[in-house]
């Protein structure tokens, strides 16, 4: 500590939506850097270098200085101490995510390649480096030629304990802020990351959940890493999604767990070239975690995957929701609704069931799930108001669509969720029953609708059954 001079780098606020805007950021961040050394043009020997040094760390130089700057600095820096530096960069892969996520990643890896090639490799003027990132730096991506890297992945056994809180810190940290009566609820929302064999807690969602609660006891626990994160890779997997993805993405959706090959050297501009090449991504990026690892008869690494806890569940789910809507608004439901108004429940069934093949089930919500899926698909029906019950929980019917003048049409749905295909019909007919028994009609009748449909529907995963009531015709 305190022998050689030190540069640091940050590139957590490089996400931006285009390369002129990111690398504004980053110049900014090196021109910062300059200044914070800016003691050394005091220096003699530095008299040559005095004008380059002070057009970077204005803000003025051009970009090809920007792109030598960080060896440059390593230079000055060792002149003025004698020592060589050290450089510390910090999440050095963000720029390269919302590069690919927003488009513009060839230039801005044409640019990072030159920063950080150049402090890197081949730079007499470091003593060492130290990069941090999700994923693995990878030589066929930004360091090509560079050989002498000491990778710390998160499978690996260095420093796993440093990756988040483990456990024992967990209690500790509980037990200081007399929280121990939350243990289980932390646990279950940031818990279960796994790296190498060391069980930890997602940091930043646990001080933030300490946090709160030291201000509100009652504070009920919430996604806080979602706030930090772009989650572009999970909507990716959402957009790009096949029938066999869709399908991995249920299982672990529904708790359970999915095996696919992983590779630590896939690079950004790969993950669309393989669907599979996304599960690397969620995995290396704290979406997925390891229960088991094996070797395939390729001796291809197999990991089996799952979701680590329910922050992460809250993350799937809501970028899901936001995937079907956007999904929903694109299509045209007009057959859909023409069925459902005119009564003709087969075709209803139909397309309701073409619609449920390409979304994708919380096994784990049942009829909530279904509830916010019809909710969703009926939203978009011009001329009606759609009214939903679930949160109420007041012995109403599920859904009510009602035109906007009383003298059209409204509709009762009630939805069932069916533990198989055998149920689908006995719950379509416990539907109607209750639309029937509990009289969920009579809230339209007092508003003075006179042509009434009343739906009962069953689902079964991704399949489900429609059946229609006699409509009411009062004169």
């Amino acid at each position: 500590m305190g022998q050689y001079p030190v540069v640091f780098l940050t590139f957590k606020d490089t996400r931006q939506p285009s390369f002129e805007a990111a690398y504004t950021v980053l110049k900014n961040s090196i021109a910062g850097e300059f200044g914070r050394h800016m003691y050394i043009l005091q220096d003699e020997r530095l008299a040559g270098k005095k004008e380059q040094y002070e057009r970077i760390m204005l803000g003025t130089g051009s970009q090809n200085e920007y792109s030598y700057a960080l060896k440059f600095l390593s230079e000055c820096l060792s002149i003025h101490h004698g020592e060589k530096a050290i450089i510390l960069i910090d999440e050095y892969d963000v720029p390269l995510e919302a590069s690919w996520a927003n488009q513009y990643y060839n230039d801005m890896v044409d640019f990072i390649r030159t920063l950080l090639g150049m402090a890197l490799k081949d730079n007499p003027f470091l003593e060492f480096a130290a990069i941090t990132g999700c994923l693995r730096i990878s030589k066929e991506s930004i360091f090509t030629g560079l050989n002498n890297l000491g990778v710390n992945s998160i499978r690996g056994s260095d420093y796993t304990e440093y990756f988040g809180f483990t456990p024992e810190e967990v209690t500790e940290i509980l037990g200081f802020y007399r929280l121990e009566s939350h243990s289980g609820v932390i646990k279950d929302w940031y818990d279960g990351y796994l790296f190498g064999n060391c069980e930890v807690y997602n940091p930043w969602s646990l001080i933030n959940i300490v946090k709160d609660l030291c201000s509100d006891k009652n504070r009920l626990p919430e996604p806080y890493w979602a706030n930090t994160s772009s989650n572009s890779i999970v909507r990716t997997l959402i957009d790009k999604s096949d029938d066999a993805a869709r399908a991995d993405l249920d299982t672990l959706i529904a708790g359970g767990t999915i095996k696919k090959i992983i590779h630590e050297d896939i690079t950004y501009d790969e993950i669309e070239k393989n669907i599979d090449n996304i599960w690397n991504f969620l995995f290396f990026t704290g979406y997925l975690k390891k229960i088991s690892e094996q070797a395939d008869s390729q001796d291809n690494l197999v990991l089996g995957l799952t979701i680590p806890n329910k922050e992460l569940f809250c993350i799937y789910r809501n970028k899901i929701q936001e995937w079907f809507k956007e999904t929903i608004e694109q299509q045209d439901l007009s057959s859909l609704y023409t069925a459902i108004l005119e009564g003709n429940a087969q075709t209803f069934e139909d397309e309701l069931s073409a619609l449920l093949l390409n979304s994708i089930s919380f096994y784990d919500s049942q009829e909530n799930f279904y509830h916010g899926f019809m909710t969703g698909v009926l939203a978009k029906a011009k001329g009606y108001l759609v009214k939903s019950n679930r949160e109420s929980g007041n012995g109403r019917g599920d859904i009510f669509m009602k035109n906007v003048s009383a003298k059209g049409k409204a509709v009762v749905f009630e939805l069932k969720a069916a533990r198989n295909m055998q149920e689908l019909s006995a719950k379509c007919d416990e539907a109607l029953r209750q639309i029937e028994e509990k009289k969920y009609i009579r809230e339209l009748e007092q508003e003075g609708y006179q042509h009434i449909l009343k739906y009962g529907i069953a689902f079964c995963r991704k399949d489900c059954m429609v059946k229609i009531a006699d409509s009411i015709i009062r004169e």
